[in-house]
Parts: C-alpha cells; structure tokens; sequence
C-alpha cells in the first residue's frame, strides 16, 4: 500500500473493484442534498411524543456505539444504551433528547424511536 501516489492518482492507483466502489460512493455522495433529503423522524414513548417532524439526520448510540442516521439509509432496527438521541432538523438547528434506553426502527426514510418499552 506505500506504493500508492496521494491526490488525484489515489482513484488510479486501486485495484478494479475498489476503483468502482469509490467511483459508486462519489456518486451517491453526489447526489444528496440536504434540501431535499428527508427523514421521517417519531420518537416517542407510550404517553409522550418527544419529537415528530422531518429532519436531516439522527444520532445516537447502541451496543457498538455512537452512530448516525442519514436519508437513504439502510432498513435498521436496534435496541439503543442510555444517551443524547441528536435530531438535526432540515433548518439546521439540534434537538437532543436525553434518553434510558429504546429501540430505533429505520425504514425507507422513516425513523421511529420507542422508549421506555
């Protein structure tokens, strides 16, 4: 891997299939936009809403730690640790709500966040 020249002949400089796995990433990083990208997001409880609007995007963490949710995300389902869930909202602002636990389900662009199940 030494051998690999920096900059622009990094793309070049790869093996066919990776190659087309970066050209594919460049190509779906492309065509995002945060405008009109959207997610669906509902976290809530049995007897409260806490947040049921559109977002750009939510964090928090589970048993391998913290990650992220963008539009287009893969299906997802996963039982959440105690945290700070972040939701930023399409104006750009952060809602973050403190959390025991839960359970995040993701499915074509909706998001929903049970807790205290």
């Amino acid at each position: 891997m030494s051998d690999l020249k920096a900059g622009s002949d990094f793309i070049d400089n790869l093996s066919k299939e990776d190659k087309n796995e970066n050209l594919a990433l460049k190509d779906i990083l492309k065509k995002v936009d945060p405008k009109k990208e959207k997610l669906r997001v509902l976290v809530s409880s049995p007897f409260s809403v806490y947040y049921d609007n559109e977002a750009f995007s939510i964090s928090a963490v589970n048993e391998t730690g913290p990650f992220d949710i963008l539009p287009k995300h893969h299906n997802f389902i996963c039982i959440l640790k105690p945290c700070e869930v972040s939701i930023r909202t399409t104006t750009g602002q952060i809602q973050n709500i403190s959390i025991n636990g839960g359970l995040m389900h993701v499915k074509r662009d909706q998001v929903n966040v049970f807790l205290d199940i």
